[in-house]
């Protein structure tokens, strides 16, 4: 697959709510995700990757989400992803837009990185 072809897949299972198939389908093996903030900040590999949008789905009540067409350059694509949810333990609401920059080499993503106001 392009990137661009990645770029697509990805927002069209993220605006399906099918975060877990876009992993298992589009993410390599090694592939290293970096949060603006939080802990852990960087995790490496599908598995750890996985087990962070697990703890996402099992934390976060999502009320809207919505992802932006993607933006391609080379081997990287970014897109802008808006959501409103509520943090299930502390029951705060909260809405947030981050770019969500990921990178690609041999089909698959090996790097998404994202940026959010923080603080």
């Amino acid at each position: 697959m392009t990137t661009q072809e990645i770029a697509n897949r990805l927002v069209e299972l993220c605006r399906q709510g099918q975060n877990m198939k876009a992993i298992e389908e589009l993410y390599a093996p090694d592939v290293q995700s970096v949060e603006a903030a939080g802990e852990p900040r960087e995790v490496k590999g599908l598995e750890a990757v996985k087990g962070k949008s697990e703890y996402f789905a099992n934390t976060m009540e999502v009320h809207d989400m919505k992802v932006s067409d993607p933006l391609v350059g080379g081997a990287h694509f970014a897109v802008t992803m808006y959501m409103d949810a509520t943090d299930k333990p502390t029951g705060k609401r909260e809405e947030m837009t981050e770019v969500c920059v990921y990178e690609v080499k041999g089909g698959k993503i090996v790097r998404e990185q994202f940026f959010y106001p923080v603080g």
